[in-house]
Parts: C-alpha cells; sequence; structure tokens
C-alpha cells in the first residue's frame, strides 16, 4: 500500500469521525434515512460518489 493511498484513508477516518463526534444525531437520522432506500438507490449513490471522488482526484493530481 502506498504511502499516498494510507494517508488518504486515514484523512476519510479524520473526516467521518469528525462529522460522528460532532453531530452524533444528525448522522443517526441520515443512518435511518439510507435504510428506508432501496439497495439499487444506494448502490447508484455509491456510484456517483466514487466516480466524483476520482475526478476529483484527477483534478487535485
Amino acid at each position: 500500500m502506498s504511502h499516498e493511498l494510507a494517508a488518504a484513508l486515514c484523512l476519510v477516518l479524520v473526516f467521518e469521525g469528525l462529522f460522528l463526534f460532532a453531530a452524533p444525531h444528525a448522522w443517526q437520522r441520515l443512518a435511518e434515512r439510507m435504510r428506508e432506500l432501496e439497495p439499487r438507490q444506494l448502490r447508484v449513490i455509491g456510484g456517483v460518489m466514487v466516480a466524483v471522488g476520482v475526478l476529483s482526484l484527477k483534478l487535485v493530481n
């Protein structure tokens, strides 16, 4: 695993942890709403997030 990938994964943990620390009730409401979505909708949302992340990474590098 490259150093950059490890650093990126650590930053993901930091940002997710900050959100949980700062707004736990909002995170719970979001999780409850996500449970109501169909698996297909979650796949589409996940795919869009991956695409945006890859494009953003290409722009940054």
